[in-house]
């Protein structure tokens, strides 16, 4: 590649090591990094965007925080001026992406593909500008590659160092099957790179190889290689597990404000400068100064969650929900008042039922063995008043609130 860097005057120097100081920040790896120093400099010089990438297998439409790390990095590109192509793996969605499995993926249905691609947009559209967004479907040029054009492309990476993924090596060893099929799969979104001849792709740190691949590719077909930034993965409410619905310890960007606040105020403290980095759109000078804060006792943890509590649901439901959200959070949880807008459920059923019974009823926890942890553990009140005994049997009086943890209540109308 030219060197650019050395066409650069003092003034558009600046401008370089602003962009880079800004997408590097709170990412896993660059790589390389000087190259995309030099990517930066070529847009500054030839006042041309960079193309930036990412990749979609859209078979899990429900988008929560730790999806929009790589957003918001997305984002930033944008706000730069740059070009973000959202490509959507309408053909590869079909196979699905083996990294991390034990067993091959189900395939999905044009349809399936279809609607959860639909629901990625709308998400999406969340954090991004979707009306600068290039949108493409690597259908449009995977689905026409012939037989030949196919064997020409496996022809460009060995067996052996498809075998490097660990997934692929770890189900060899222990004898489970691989499908031909999935050697394919970073084959064809490295591919995708060769066609949308990118300048940069983000994956989060899982994709390391797939996301690598496209850089062999595109050196193979003789383009001009991509820069690839890995984003770490988000740890979730938890601080250990990383955030999924599956686990339950995930923050969504539909919910409503007050759970997405509660929620955030439930983050482990040493978890706040990742979140503060990762996941909300906070200058890379607020981010540094309140880590600053934290770490010399200025700001103590308390009103920092606080800020990222307000800043998180400002970003998805604006200013003044933010800021109900906080005051709800100050009224029902610091001091301890019943809240005025609790959800009312006409009661049908017997005037007297056991605690636990009434729980699942009123859909407050899932099963039985839930509400009895729940109680144990302190979690369940009836009118303001804890609930120790597993056994209680429950007279169902008209107005009755029923409380399970710090954010969810039921007031029985009968």
């Amino acid at each position: 590649m030219e060197n650019f860097i050395e066409q650069l005057t003092d003034e558009q120097k600046i401008e370089l090591e602003r962009q880079f100081a800004i997408y590097s920040n709170g990412v896993q790896e660059i790589v390389p990094a000087h190259e995309l120093k030099q990517k930066i400099a070529k847009s500054i010089v030839t006042n041309q965007p960079l193309k930036v990438k990412l990749g979609l297998d859209p078979s899990a439409p429900d988008v929560h925080l730790g999806h929009t790390v790589v957003l918001n990095k997305l984002k930033q590109f944008q706000e730069n001026g740059h070009v973000v192509q959202l490509l959507i793996g309408d053909f590869t969605g079909k196979i699905g992406d083996p990294t991390g499995k034990s067993v091959a993926r189900k395939q999905l249905t044009d349809e399936e593909v279809k609607h959860n691609a639909k629901t990625y947009f709308e998400q999406f559209g969340k954090v991004l500008d979707m009306e600068k967004v290039e949108l493409h479907y690597n259908s449009k040029w995977l689905s026409p590659l012939n037989f030949e054009d196919i064997i020409n492309l496996a022809a460009s990476i060995t067996v052996a160092r498809l075998l490097e993924r660990n997934d692929f090596s770890e189900r060899l060893a222990t004898g489970k099957p691989i499908s031909l099929h999935e050697f394919f799969y970073p084959l064809m979104q490295g591919y995708d790179s060769v066609a949308l001849e990118s300048d940069i792709e983000l994956g989060g740190n899982d994709q390391h190889f797939n996301v690598l691949m496209g850089r062999h590719l595109q050196e193979h077909f003789g383009k001009e290689k991509q820069v690839v930034i890995l984003l770490p993965l988000l740890e979730g409410l938890d601080g250990v597990e990383k955030m999924s619905k599956s686990k339950g310890n995930y923050i969504g960007v539909d919910e409503a404000p007050n759970d997405m606040y509660g929620k955030t105020m439930s983050i482990q403290d040493e978890m706040m400068a990742k979140y503060f980095d990762l996941v909300t759109d906070l200058s890379l000078e607020e981010k540094n100064e309140i880590k600053v804060n934290i770490g010399n006792g200025t700001l103590h943890p308390r009103d920092a969650k606080m800020l990222l509590g307000r800043t998180i649901v400002r970003m998805y439901h604006g200013e003044e929900a933010a800021q109900q959200a906080e005051n709800h959070f100050k009224t029902v949880f610091q001091k301890g008042v019943i809240p005025e807008d609790i959800p009312e459920v006409t009661w049908s059923g017997e005037n007297s039922i056991s605690i636990i019974d009434l729980l699942v009823q009123l859909d407050l926890q899932k099963s039985k063995g839930e509400a009895r942890k729940m109680i144990q553990n302190g979690g369940v009140k009836l009118n303001g008043e804890k609930v120790e005994d597993i056994h209680l049997e429950v007279e169902i009086t008209d107005d009755m609130i029923v409380q399970v943890g710090k954010r969810k209540f039921v007031k029985i109308k009968k």
